[in-house]
């Protein structure tokens, strides 16, 4: 319930998308200070919607705003937050903020690269609090045009246009199995035989959940969602346009791409809660393929001599493992994924900023052209040690936490599974040392002037763009609490739709709706 009766949620969806707008029409040099302080600000308003959040009551969906979108099919304007999706919006504003503070110095077009990137977090939030699956669906495609526009224009690589293609007509792919599901659900509630379907179709998530679903569109529905939310999460065999992106395009659009896993979100938020039956009964198929992308990924990254694409592929098996976590089916796994996620937000958009730093300095992210760098470079070698030290899950790093909580879940579910974990656990930790160790330890591969610009360490604006996460990330993994105190209901809450199924009462879709959205007083 929004307590506080300001359309928050609204606010944090169009403010960008105006901002996107100011940017447009602003003078070339004014530019990119709006975009900053429009990013400031949207920052700021999701960490007071947060310190807002009710925890004690984090099962239910808070701030909710609900208004008539399209009646003659039901479909409505509705936003809300619970305490798995709340920790998303401040961590979506702070990978923005990081990515416009990278991008400071884009030579050409400024005001349109800019204006992209606030565009693309405006719908990334509506993304994480739509509550009307029509609603989703929309902000959900809307997120491809400024990715294509970003990669295709500003990319590092030659072959950035087609990187941009393919990325897009992967992600239209996908969103045609997400529609049908969609529809299924819908026409399900309205009745297939009923004579008044459109005067019964809603898409409201809430109302959703507790429409009764036959068992044999369950599995249908099931497969048609985790297939949609596959293409993006990514999964393999789906996983291919991750790591052409990441050579291709800009490192901080790539860094937004790899911290932001909308897919395995939409698997966590969508896809199991509404087939609950199916969800439970093919969890251990969800788990195999969780599996298969953790070590085949994590096997292709102790490969890499490049740094862009080895930390594509840890980002697709560290997935991997967050889907293992999902289809454990208890609390444990279903914080850890969540906390893995949000991890994502902070560690693996690091490590590409990282990676782009280097590429800006070297030319190059290759081993063969790395050496030595923490002779030259040591506060930059310093944070990345971190980050790589709390991807692998090192104690005193927010890694550990949470890597520890899906170990514990996936053993208590998935004996079997969690032996593959634990050896993508130890492959994650070879393909980071090593390359570390050869890039940053290694001899030097060419004699530095330590006047030549290309051999300055970190700059004041790249020091805060690290500093942030490397303070979260130690700040998470000595006191893990903070976290997970916000999502421990909603999780429960999560566990129980899934395993109980309560008795659905036969009421008025508006009653449904106002129960499920209010918490009670």
């Amino acid at each position: 319930m929004n307590e506080t009766g300001l359309p928050l949620l609204s606010l944090l969806v169009l403010l960008p998308l105006i901002g996107a707008l100011m940017v447009g029409y602003s003078p070339e040099r004014l530019g990119r200070s709006v975009a900053l302080a429009v990013a400031v600000i949207e920052l700021l308003i999701t960490l007071w919607l947060l310190s807002q959040f009710n925890v004690a009551q984090g099962q239910h969906f808070q701030f909710v705003e609900n208004h008539q979108w399209i009646p003659s099919i039901g479909a409505s304007y509705m936003l809300g937050v619970d305490g798995l999706s709340v920790l998303f919006l401040p961590m979506s504003a702070l990978l923005t903020l990081s990515a416009i503070l990278a991008s400071w110095q884009t030579a050409h077009l400024k005001r349109l690269h800019f204006a992209l990137l606030l565009a693309l977090e405006g719908v990334t939030i509506g993304v994480f609090s739509a509550l009307d699956l029509l609603l989703f669906f929309l902000f959900w495609e809307l997120t491809l045009a400024p990715i294509f526009f970003l990669i295709g224009l500003w990319g590092i690589g030659p072959k950035r246009r087609n990187a941009a293609t393919k990325y897009t007509l992967m992600m239209l792919s996908g969103g045609v199995p997400l529609l049908f599901a969609i529809i299924i659900l819908a026409l399900n509630h309205a009745g297939f035989g009923s004579g008044h379907v459109l005067q019964e179709l809603t898409f409201s998530f809430p109302v959703l959940l507790e429409t009764p679903l036959p068992d044999a569109l369950q599995g249908w529905v099931l497969l048609l969602l985790v297939l949609g939310f596959a293409v993006k999460a990514p999964l393999v065999p789906f996983h291919t346009w991750l790591p052409t992106a990441a050579m291709e395009g800009p490192t901080q659009l790539t860094a937004l791409l790899t911290g932001l896993k909308l897919g395995a979100f939409g698997m966590l938020r969508f896809a199991l809660p509404l087939a609950p039956s199916a969800a439970v009964q093919y969890s251990w198929i969800l788990g195999i393929v969780g599996a298969i992308t953790l070590i085949y990924a994590a096997l292709i990254a102790l490969q890499q001599s490049n740094l862009r694409r080895l930390l594509a592929y840890a980002s697709i098996s560290h997935v991997g493992l967050v889907i293992i976590g999902i289809s454990s089916l208890n609390v444990q796994g279903v914080q850890g994924a969540v906390f893995q996620l949000l991890n994502f937000s902070l560690i693996a958009s690091a490590l590409m900023l990282i990676a782009g730093f280097l590429q800006h300095r070297l030319g190059s992210t290759e081993m063969v052209h790395l050496g030595g760098l923490a002779k030259i470079m040591p506060r930059l070698a310093s944070l990345s040690f971190l980050f790589a030290l709390a991807s692998i899950g090192v104690p005193g790093t927010s890694g550990f936490p949470a890597e520890l909580l899906l170990l514990i879940g996936i053993f208590t579910s998935h004996a079997g599974i969690a032996v593959a974990a634990l050896a993508g656990a130890v492959l994650s930790a070879a393909y980071m040392l090593i390359y570390f160790r050869g890039a940053f330890f290694g001899p030097l591969k060419r004699p530095y002037n330590p006047n030549d610009a290309l051999a300055l360490d970190l700059r004041p604006r790249e020091w805060l763009l690290l500093a942030v996460p490397a303070a979260l990330v130690l700040w998470l993994g000595f006191s893990p609490n903070s976290l997970l105190n916000t999502q421990q209901l909603a999780a429960e809450a999560w566990l129980s739709h899934l395993l109980d199924q309560p008795v659905i009462n036969v009421t008025p879709v508006a009653e449904q709706t106002d129960s499920m959205l209010t918490s009670p007083e």
